[in-house]
């Protein structure tokens, strides 16, 4: 053993204290850092003096040779990870549902004097009005103001539901947009990851980000996230590359080096409806927007995640998404009320237009009703101050008809259908409001326990950062010690007889 092996023990205690005070410095730095997992740095006794050899010298033991610094370890809980992305993902999912159904109950709020219902009822009131006095011009006045509000009602409620949709589409393309990005950043990060690695580091903040990342996608669509350990055989604590899948389709491929990305498809139905046609994986989308070849299956248009919630509240097929069947449900108590209505208005004679029309697909009441309120039929025929007819007019809105289909009958009245239409809504906005409070206190329950792993303590690090000093010092002093004894040695021994 060297005379100076003191020194090079106090010399590896010295670096390996002096890393783990930098390590201390740079959890302090990035106590603030979104996504950041404090560091520590895991100490191991140096290899001991003798190794086994026919050579060896005859010491009563092994003797130790200091302490090194193994790894430096980012603190993570891998299952927790698992558990929080998964209930971000069911987070993502409700809390788009419940914003984009809640847009359409403010809409169509009937607790106020302006909803449809109110105005049906408001209508239905002039019509009983007009059946008691069916010559007071006044009355038929009454019919075709409350007429042209019904109409404007109608044409309002459309017209807003496409609006709100065209604000849902455009969100829909920037969520996917901003999907495809993160896929993006999480291959740049595995390629990096790769190259470090490769070359013998542990890049733990290239792993923070790339973390990072994933969970802001899980949010937006389901995915499962497996480990290439390949990379990390000759490392301790490396995680070597990522693959992500979303039902079973590749999205990143860390041991290839590819990645694909997320690609919508809409179209229009018969009636001028636009909706989702399909939701693919495909291998690239140029700057124009084009995609590339498709990957697997069609994804699943109805599951969880951001993008998820809003293919299935925009729409998802002709007839399918929560807005879509509204503008549905809308229309088809708009076509029964007009054509019923128009049937009992007008007679066989051709003596009384059509009291409700359509022009470019809104709901109007007829020009000639408008400006001659008389060519209302409220009289019977041939009956002069006999309002039976108005009274028939109004009972068109207690008729039941059928809102189901010939092999399902569903007999109901128009005012019936409309509640019955609201009183759905209102269950669903009840639903996604509960289910988004419960991910939500769920996903804060996790994200409160990740934290207690991977955030930084101050008051911790702190402590650890005057017990390295302390070991520091302690260092030191041993090889001022060891110093004194090698200088007694070289400088003073020998001078007796000189």
């Amino acid at each position: 053993m060297s005379s100076f092996h003191g020194l090079e023990m106090a010399k590896r205690a010295l670096f390996t204290q002096q890393s783990a005070l930098y390590t201390t410095g740079h959890n302090i730095a990035n106590a603030n850092t979104e996504g950041y997992s404090r560091q520590r740095v895991n100490f191991e006794s140096d290899t001991p003096y003798p190794a086994i050899g026919k050579n060896r010298p005859g010491i009563p033991g092994q003797i130790g040779t200091g302490v090194k610094a193994g790894s430096i370890q980012r603190l993570r809980d891998e299952f927790l990870d698992l558990q929080f992305r998964g209930e971000n993902n069911l987070s993502g999912y409700w809390e788009k549902r419940a914003d984009a159904l809640g847009r359409m109950e403010s809409l169509m709020n009937e607790l106020n004097d302006t909803g449809l219902s109110t105005t049906m009822d408001l209508f239905w009131n002039s019509l009983q009005d007009l059946a008691v006095n069916p010559l007071n011009d006044g009355a038929r006045s009454v019919v075709v103001q409350r007429g042209i509000t019904l109409a404007d009602t109608f044409n309002y409620y459309n017209e807003s539901l496409h609006n709100i949709r065209a604000d849902l589409n455009r969100e829909l393309s920037q969520t996917a947009g901003s999907a495809n990005t993160f896929l993006e950043g999480i291959h740049d990060l595995n390629e990096e990851i790769k190259n470090l690695e490769t070359n013998g580091y542990i890049p733990n903040d290239l792993y923070d980000r790339r973390d990072r990342l994933i969970d802001q996608l899980s949010k937006m669509i389901n995915i499962e996230v497996t480990t290439d350990a390949s990379s990390d055989a000759a490392l301790k604590n490396a995680e070597g590359l990522l693959t992500i899948k979303t039902n079973g389709i590749t999205l990143v491929d860390g041991p290839a080096g590819n990645f694909n990305q997320l690609y919508i498809q809409t179209t229009s139905s018969e009636g001028g409806i636009e909706y989702v046609e399909a939701f693919q994986v495909v291998d690239g989308i140029d700057e124009n927007g084009v995609p590339g070849a498709q990957v697997g299956e069609d994804l699943p248009l109805t599951n969880k995640g951001t993008i998820h919630s809003l293919i299935e509240t925009y729409g998802y097929g002709p007839e399918n998404g929560n807005f879509v069947e509204m503008l549905h449900d809308l229309n088809t108590l708009q076509t029964v009320l007009m054509d019923e209505f128009n049937r009992v208005q007008q007679d066989e004679e051709g003596n009384y237009p059509a009291f409700f029309t359509l022009e470019e697909g809104k709901l109007k009441v007829a020009d000639e009703v408008q400006d001659n309120p008389d060519l209302i039929r409220a009289n019977a025929d041939g009956v002069t101050g006999d309002g039976s007819n108005a009274l028939r007019l109004a009972e068109v809105f207690e008729k039941e008809f059928n809102f189901g289909t010939a092999d399902d009958p569903r007999m109901i009245s128009v005012k019936d259908y409309y509640a019955s239409v609201i009183g759905d809504l209102a269950v669903q906005v009840e639903q996604a409001d509960r289910m988004h409070g419960n991910t939500n206190i769920l996903l804060t329950q996790l994200e409160s326990q990740r934290q207690s792993v991977m955030s930084v303590s101050l008051d911790e690090e702190m402590t650890n950062m005057i017990k390295f000093q302390h070991a520091y010092n302690a260092a030191a002093r041993s090889m001022t010690a060891t110093d004194e004894l090698l200088d007694r040695i070289i400088n003073n021994m020998g001078l007796v007889g000189r």
